[in-house]
């Protein structure tokens, strides 16, 4: 078992810094962006007009420098069943290529962070938390690890993730991954009649085209991209298509310069143009604040706002990721006590909800029944997609007998003293067309 990794003099400086900047903060900077601190971060907020990012990403692609993510590696002959001790999910099921969502809890079931892990080689795995809750995580796996046959190593400083997210967004990097690890458990099973070239890459190895193709969502393996080696996955957070790539960050800069310079190369489609009839862009530059807004039109939930310490996964909606069949595990005790008292008092439910007009509850406005306080909007906005308020909200249960409130009750909302009515609707508000 090994501490956190070392860094350099540098690195180090710059981990002790207020806030910290992204290998690519240079470009952004160039690309005219606004800033804004988050995690610990200084991040593109937004580069010219959020609405305008946002519908990008719906209708063509858009690029996110997600490099203030962390990057925790667990690797060694325990690493699975250290995870499975460490985490709620069962990791040792994730079969090799693959990717599963879950979460770090307490004792008491409060959720720490919810995660990501990859999958990405023999007796290898890469946790990914959020970038504010990065080094507690790191110290969290590091201690809960610590009696397995396993290595833990905070990379976070070395990686710089990028993601491409969009129904163009395979077009877009068809000529940047230049090929990835043909892992079975990774892939879809080939069209048949589809001409491949992938004989001219190597065994086990499948070109760019067909490995993009075939990777199964919540799929990663090992690929290069524009010369660099890479971890490629078929993960995102906006409700889109779309891919993200996990680099060094050396390789950030020239990465980034070669997929918007192949987009850039790419035909907008004719119909897409901007008021003064000039044709919009393929690929897109886009900030952290269409990131959000993508994201609560999928339905996935945002550490601080859905997820904190006062909550466990079932007040978040999210029971299914606890893996309660595990004999052990942090928080188990807790979270069986939680499970079993669905719809008793103090528990919550995470509850999506639809309004009318165009004035939007935001986080911490108070929701009623009939005049009485039922829970809080934990995030919520005007859609840019579906052009009317949405929100997800932490409800007291609807009653002990049925927790689950069902979709048309009405609810009230109250929006800097005026109240506005809302009704219950199922999560996601939007599923990207098949």
């Amino acid at each position: 078992m090994t501490e956190p990794s070392r860094h350099s003099p540098r690195e180090e400086i710059q981990e002790s810094a207020m806030v910290r900047t992204t290998p690519l903060h240079s470009v952004h900077a160039a690309a005219g962006a606004s800033f804004t601190d988050f995690g610990g971060w200084q991040m593109p907020l937004r580069y010219a007009s959020d609405l305008a990012e946002h519908h990008a990403v719906r209708r063509r692609a858009g690029i996110f420098d997600l490099s203030h993510m962390g990057e925790v590696k667990v690797t060694g002959p325990g690493a699975a069943e250290a995870l499975d001790h460490a985490l709620v999910g069962s990791i040792s099921k994730v079969a090799l290529g693959r990717a599963r969502y879950t979460m770090i809890v307490a004792e008491d079931g409060g959720v720490i962070d919810d995660l990501i892990v990859y999958h990405v080689g023999d007796q290898e795995y890469l946790v990914v938390p959020n970038a504010g809750n990065r080094e507690r995580v790191a110290d969290e796996l590091v201690s809960r690890c610590r009696d397995f046959d396993c290595e833990v190593n905070d990379i976070s400083l070395t990686m710089a993730l990028i993601a491409v997210q969009g129904p163009r967004a395979e077009e877009i990097l068809r000529d940047v991954v230049d090929s990835g690890a043909g892992i079975p458990s990774a892939l879809r099973p080939e069209d048949e009649g589809v001409p491949t070239a992938d004989e001219d890459c190597g065994p086990d190895v499948l070109c760019g085209p067909t490995i993009l193709r075939r990777l199964r969502y919540y799929a990663a393996v090992r690929a290069t991209a524009a010369g660099h080696s890479i971890v490629l996955a078929r993960t995102g957070y906006t409700g889109e298509d779309g891919f993200e790539l996990f680099c060094g960050a050396e390789d950030a800069v020239d990465l980034w310069t070669v997929i918007t310079g192949r987009a850039a190369a790419l035909a907008p489609h004719a119909d897409q143009a901007d008021e003064s009839g000039k044709p919009i862009p393929v690929l897109t530059p886009c900030g952290l604040a269409a990131r959000d807004s993508l994201r609560l039109e999928a339905g996935m939930p945002l550490y601080g706002h859905e997820l904190t310490e006062e909550t466990t996964p079932y007040d978040a909606s999210l029971g299914a990721v606890v893996a309660l069949d595990k004999p052990e595990f942090i928080g188990r005790q807790a979270l069986v006590a939680r499970a079993a008292r669905e719809g008793a008092p103090g528990t919550l439910r995470l509850v999506a909800l639809a309004g009318g007009g165009r004035r939007a509850a935001r986080a911490g406005c108070t929701v009623f029944r009939e005049g009485r306080r039922v829970g809080t909007i934990t995030s919520g906005l005007l859609s840019p997609t579906l052009g009317h308020p949405i929100a997800l909200a932490l409800l007291e249960p609807a009653s002990p007998e049925e927790p689950q409130w069902a979709e048309g009750t009405s609810l009230d909302v109250d929006v800097r003293g005026r109240t506005y009515p809302m009704r219950v609707v199922a999560a996601p508000f939007y599923r990207r067309p098949r």
